[in-house]
């Protein structure tokens, strides 16, 4: 389930992923993305809170619904904010962060503990 954790005027999108991750979660998501490019914004910044998520409840057909629209919106994609308690996510993100930075001059994905949270708002709502 995804709930949006705070709403902005501006180009930003902030959502907390709970236990799973289903189709209905995942049109959800691209519903709000989609409403921000209506309202004239060329680049969503989006954080994305998974301290509460468990990736084996994940449907398969949303995961990749969720990648092909990454892939086909990927030039509008800005700042990414990851948001959670992994060691491995942390350590993936810096990786991550150097192709997604190569693709995208400017634009950051960033991973920040759950104590982090505020510093996340604020890096993904700075622009």
């Amino acid at each position: 389930m995804i709930e949006q954790l705070k709403t902005f005027e501006s180009n930003t999108l902030a959502f907390e992923v709970i236990d799973s991750f289903t189709e209905t979660d995942e049109k959800l998501a691209q519903k709000f993305f989609k409403e921000k490019l209506d309202s004239g914004f060329k680049t969503v910044n989006i954080l994305v809170k998974i301290d509460e998520y468990k990736i084996s409840q994940t449907e398969t057909k949303a995961f990749f619904e969720d990648m092909v629209f990454i892939i086909r919106k990927f030039k509008n994609l800005g700042n990414l904010a990851i948001v959670g308690h992994s060691k491995i996510l942390k350590a993936l993100v810096p990786i991550d962060n150097f192709f997604f930075e190569r693709l995208k001059k400017g634009q950051k994905e960033q991973y920040f503990d759950v104590s982090q949270l505020e510093e996340a708002f604020e890096f993904v709502d700075k622009n």
